[in-house]
């Protein structure tokens, strides 16, 4: 889904969504439209936290890189998703870097002006603390999932959250499925080629395309439990 206008990608945001016209047309005057090109970086890891975001259009990731240079993807975002706010709130640097994945439209809207926004509209704020309370939520699931579950397991929950995310081809390579699922690269290519094999995904050159989802979830889902 894309959307066209400041306002209607407001409108259409998971945290704007609820505002009255007046509120949305105070917050429409403070944002910024800025276009990226695939694979540009919106902000680095350890910036200063001038801006938040909004997606208005294509797909952005989130990553962490290590000191020996590994990039980690921890998130991706697509039209109407915020990033970038707990910094802002935080007035603490980006703890990672954003990255376009496609050709990128974004909202932006400076810490200075939105902090003096929720002073007039407060409702915002605590729909703000609930958006941010699920993600950690789904963080805390996610931990506890890879903790228990097997390699395969782990790799159809991920290529699942992708999908969502990014529909059923996902430019990604097998080592960057790898980080992303926590092991190794030849264990990543082992499995992977086991569902290649199953008729579950097809792999070309810096893609894996999912052919049977619902195969996928099972395998997700894991054994059942009694």
């Amino acid at each position: 889904m894309q959307f066209s206008g400041k306002t209607e990608i407001l409108r259409h945001s998971s945290i704007f969504s609820s505002l009255h016209d007046d509120e949305l047309s105070e917050l429409t005057n403070l944002a910024i439209e800025k276009s990226f090109m695939p694979n540009e970086f919106i902000f680095w890891d350890g910036d200063a936290p001038e801006w938040f975001y909004i997606v208005a259009k294509g797909k952005v990731k989130i990553i962490k890189h290590s000191s020996l240079g590994k990039e980690f993807i921890i998130a991706f975002f697509g039209p109407g998703e915020m990033f970038g706010e707990v910094a802002v709130f935080e007035n603490k640097p980006y703890p990672a870097s954003s990255q376009t994945v496609t050709e990128t439209k974004v909202i932006g809207i400076k810490r200075e002006d939105f902090l003096s926004f929720l002073v007039n509209w407060p409702q915002v704020a605590l729909k703000i603390i609930n958006i941010l309370a699920g993600r950690l939520r789904d963080a805390q699931s996610r931990l506890k999932d890879l903790a228990g579950e097997r390699v395969e397991q782990r790799l159809a929950s991920v290529l699942l959250m992708l999908s969502a995310k990014l529909d059923n081809t996902l430019p990604f390579t097998r080592q960057e499925i790898a980080d992303m699922v926590g092991t190794t690269t030849e264990t990543a290519i082992r499995v992977t080629s086991h569902l290649k094999d199953r008729g579950i995904i097809r792999s070309v050159r810096g893609k894996v395309i999912i052919l049977d989802e619902e195969k996928l979830r099972l395998l997700a889902e894991g054994p059942p439990r009694v």
